[in-house]
């Protein structure tokens, strides 16, 4: 005779058992010391990967605001406050004219931003992950299998990664795109360019924002040390580039088009752009726009140049001092300026080898239980519903298997 167990009866028997764990994990938290461990959790992820991952949000901060405002009218204030932790608005911001389609991808861009600076998702998995490695002990095999197991069930983003900083001041006026346009050509343009008048100027703005990110997770990448810093670096690397590739070859289809009422064409306007960004990053040729001479295209052989490489073309690499010197339109990454009126944030980490002044972190680093804890009441708060959806990912990701052995 068949044996019927009662499935509701299994469903309550297993959220029970996982709320179970997850509260006694809370429980052991709890009593232990703040300084548990000298090796924590975030002995997976150095001081020198998470300098490296939270100095991006920079620019994450302004292509979100950027893309935002110019489709949608506004910005992270409205659509995800959490993610700014309190900073200031941006400046200058208003919705740009676009056609139907351009609007449409430039608002995938702008939700694509969103997903990169996310500090929630599901990583209430994650934080368990963590919570259970640290009750189960401190060497370094097991941080890197909890990593991995939280990498499995939770999408990864900057801020499900390390904490990150408050979004600092941005100036996305017309003003200051205007400002990088007339250094670009050396002259000031007439009228003065406005990003926001049309689609094409939009996009030509936009020529200007991607390409630096991704030039820093190029140059970041083989400073990482932690597979799940590389593992994040090069998931934000493939979206960035992606979205480069698209600017850039909306842009190719209309290389000859002269952008009104200047005269001049749209890939003249890219070349300049290069080149000003070559020049202010004071580090050689690291940006190419679309039409090149016969030697800078591909093998050598083309001038056409819908994405830009060295000569085996693969992409190019920036440190973060010459991020800054391009972001401050000044040269110099001590003087800040352009999209920054204020500066960057998490600056002296990446330039100076030191713990970011501006960091939630405590120089040592060797503090992250509180933190921890912090995180995971606060996901907590999203319901049963979120515990029940926990079980199978629990489960799945062996946890229940390092933890029960405690009790």
């Amino acid at each position: 005779m068949a044996l019927s167990i009662p499935t509701t009866s299994m469903a309550t028997t297993t959220t029970t058992t996982t709320t179970a764990v997850i509260s006694s994990i809370l429980l052991l938290l709890l009593f232990l010391p703040t300084s548990y461990c000298s090796e924590n959790y975030n002995s997976a992820i150095p001081v020198s990967d998470i300098d490296l991952l939270e100095f991006p949000l920079n620019l994450e901060y302004l292509e979100a605001e950027f893309f935002l405002w110019g489709s949608l009218g506004y910005g992270l204030d409205s659509i995800a406050p959490n993610l700014t932790m309190g900073g200031p608005p941006p400046v200058g911001t208003t919705k740009a004219r676009l056609d139907p389609f351009t609007k449409d991808v430039i608002l995938q861009f702008a939700f694509q931003e969103v997903g990169h600076l996310s500090d929630e998702g599901d990583g209430l998995v994650a934080v368990v992950v963590a919570m259970v490695v640290l009750v189960v002990g401190c060497g370094g095999r097991v941080v890197v299998r909890g990593g991995r197991a939280a990498e499995e069930v939770v999408g990864w983003a900057i801020k499900n990664t390390v904490r990150g900083f408050p979004r600092p001041l941005l100036n996305l006026s017309a003003e200051a795109f205007g400002n990088v346009m007339n250094s670009a050509f050396g002259r000031a343009l007439k009228p003065a360019f406005d990003p926001y008048a049309n689609e094409l100027n939009f996009l030509l703005a936009s020529y200007v924002i991607p390409y630096v990110g991704l030039t820093g997770y190029v140059g970041a990448n083989p400073k990482l040390q932690s597979p799940i810093s590389k593992r994040l670096v090069a998931g934000l690397l493939a979206v960035e580039s992606g979205q480069d590739a698209v600017i850039r070859g909306l842009l190719y289809e209309r290389a000859r088009e002269k952008v009104k009422p200047y005269g001049i064409t749209v890939a003249a306007f890219t070349d300049r752009i290069s080149e000003l960004r070559n020049k202010l990053g004071s580090a050689g040729v690291k940006d190419e726009g679309l039409i090149v001479p016969t030697f800078q295209g591909a093998e050598g052989k083309l001038r056409g140049n819908v994405l830009a490489g060295d000569q085996n073309s693969v992409g190019y690499d920036r440190t973060p001092e010459e991020i800054l010197r391009i972001i401050y339109s000044s040269g110099d990454e001590h003087v800040p300026g352009g999209f920054y009126p204020k500066g960057a944030d998490g600056v002296s980490g990446v330039t100076t080898g030191c713990s970011f002044s501006g960091s939630p972190y405590p120089a040592s680093r060797g503090i992250a239980l509180n933190p921890l804890f912090s995180k995971f009441l606060k996901l907590a708060n999203v319901g049963v519903n979120k515990l029940h959806s926990l079980k199978y990912h629990v489960a799945q990701s062996n946890v229940m298997s390092m933890v029960l052995p405690l009790w």
